[in-house]
């Protein structure tokens, strides 16, 4: 089997050595880049999972995460020097999956690239082989194709967007509190209370036509989101 692909993006020549013999040793290829717009440019279809620093010269990894979300939903990383919640606010907008801070512990950094990855594989699409929909108004969720189709086109969502939707869509009417959706998607408690709001607010852009006035995810104030 092909081993994963992992690009690492970071101007610091010892961070992406350290990286690079971490994640060989773990059997994954790895590729690397030392600004944001080299990671822009080595983000092609060949990379399974992208590790991005987020001050980066030229580019920051915001804005290269941004610049890459249009063309793949592949999981990103970022890894910060900055531990405030407005900083990690910022990624998880700019289309982030994970979120962690330097210095950071080589062990718990490997077992994110696996959940990350572990994730990505089950979200990509796969042969149909029954159909299993869910249809609300114009909303269709292929749970088997894990594919999402809002009228005729077809909605681009990340993984972790379409984990949190699946989730709310195959419990409908049950209100899932912040914590509840990211120990579900993420498998583990919250570590940044607006990662889920986030999310929220993107698959929302997405799926509704009037975000102040959803039709589909719904907000029960001060408990959590629904689908009805």
């Amino acid at each position: 089997m092909k081993p994963n692909k992992i690009l690492i993006a970071d101007d610091d020549q010892e961070i992406r050595e350290i990286l690079t013999i971490l994640l060989s040793g773990e059997g994954y290829e790895v590729v690397v880049a030392c600004d944001g717009v080299e990671a822009v440019n080595k983000a092609d279809v060949s990379v399974d999972l992208i590790i991005l620093d987020v001050n980066m010269p030229q580019t920051s990894g915001f804005i290269a995460a941004s610049k890459i979300r249009q063309t793949t939903v592949v999981p990103i990383l970022f890894l910060s020097a900055h531990s405030q919640e407005s900083d990690k606010t910022m990624g998880f907008s700019a289309g982030g999956d994970d979120y962690m801070t330097k210095p950071f512990s080589n062990s718990e950094l490997l077992l994110r690239v696996k959940a990350l990855l572990r994730r990505y594989q089950i979200y990509q699409p796969q042969v149909v082989k029954t159909l299993n929909e869910i249809k609300i108004g114009e909303l269709v969720i292929n749970l088997e194709a894990q594919q999402v189709m809002c009228g005729d086109e077809r909605v681009g969502l990340t993984h972790t967007e379409y984990k949190i939707l699946e989730l709310l869509i195959t419990h409908r009417k049950k209100i899932f509190s912040i914590d509840n959706i990211f120990s579900s998607v993420w498998g583990e408690d919250a570590v940044c209370d607006n990662a889920v709001m986030v999310h929220v607010k993107n698959l929302r852009k997405k799926i509704e036509k009037d975000n102040k006035n959803p039709r589909y995810i719904k907000t029960a104030w001060g408990k959590g989101y629904y689908i009805d």
